[in-house]
């Protein structure tokens, strides 16, 4: 008389226990109170820039100059710059343009520099040494000095800019993703991967290329920092963002002769640079604990 097979089910795991890398990643994260902090920053100026055009009382091209240089009061909370244009708004507005000129050059720079990383890094010989010395000239020049000449060749202009930073950025992260590939290709499930006949390209897609994104994760959130300041610095300089955009750097260089006249019209723009810049340095140095095995006790 056969016998009954008896089978037994595992128990079901809480939802709240289901651990992943990602997801203790962002365990981790949330215990850093300054990344947190770091983050909460980053979250309400890209509230403000995308809500601007509600949260704004004026227009930012809109002139009062019977209103010129006007001090912070009920009608104009940040007060007025030389053309009687109000503060607020146009820091709202310049959000706006810091955030994709920052956001959207890293993406540039880590694309493209990935990209060349990777070839350089996998295939070697002739190809790791042209790029690498293509990196190398890059890297001669002082990236703000580099990205004036680039925007001085297309022109002044915030597109021009964007291109310029994203340009004086590439090798930053196309070194990094080399030096990750160097290291990787040599692990023994890279070997494997040959030795059953997957070709390179699936090689990369499936393997190289995602054991590379922690790296070029913490390096591009600190890279925004980084363009939001070169940004600012070719706004300042007059090669960035034109009239009448409010682009914060442009509008520090508009202010500096009023600096003691009207010292509003210099420190809401400047404490708006600095507290984007710090917010992404946080994120990034929480990213770097939280994803460096390096830093892990």
């Amino acid at each position: 008389m056969g016998q009954a097979s008896i089978q037994v089910t595992p128990p079901a795991v809480p939802a709240e226990k289901v651990t992943g890398p990602w997801r203790d990643a962002w365990k981790a994260f949330r215990k850093n109170k300054t990344a947190m902090l770091g983050l909460g920053i980053i979250v309400f100026f890209v509230l403000i820039a995308l809500l601007a055009p509600f949260i704004a009382p004026y227009g930012f091209k809109e002139q009062e100059l019977v209103n010129r240089l006007k001090a912070p009061s009920a009608d104009h909370w940040f007060g007025t710059d030389d053309l009687g244009r109000d503060m607020f708004t146009r820091i709202l507005y310049g959000a706006r343009i810091s955030l994709w000129v920052g956001f959207f050059s890293v993406i540039g720079s880590i694309v493209v520099g990935t990209f060349l990383g990777i070839l350089a890094g996998f295939y070697g010989k002739w190809i790791d040494m042209l790029i690498s010395r293509m990196f190398d000239i890059l890297l001669a020049f002082p990236s703000i000095l580099l990205a004036i000449a680039i925007v001085a060749i297309l022109g002044p202009s915030l597109q021009n800019a964007l291109y310029a930073i994203a340009i004086v950025n590439i090798p930053t992260y196309g070194r990094l993703v080399r030096a990750k590939v160097l290291s990787l290709k040599s692990e023994e499930y890279i070997t494997a991967a040959r030795a059953i006949g997957m070709k390179n390209n699936r090689i990369l897609l499936t393997h190289i290329l995602p054991n590379s994104l922690t790296p070029i994760i913490v390096q591009g959130t600190l890279g925004i920092a980084t363009a939001i300041i070169e940004a600012a610095a070719l706004g300042f300089l007059g090669l960035g963002a034109q009239p009448p955009d409010p682009e914060w750097g442009k509008m520090l260089s508009d202010s500096r002769q009023f600096i003691q006249k009207a010292p509003w019209t210099v420190i809401f723009p400047g404490l708006s640079i600095m507290l984007t810049v710090l917010g992404f340095n946080l994120v990034g140095d929480g990213l770097r604990d939280v994803l460096d095995p390096r830093m892990k006790n």
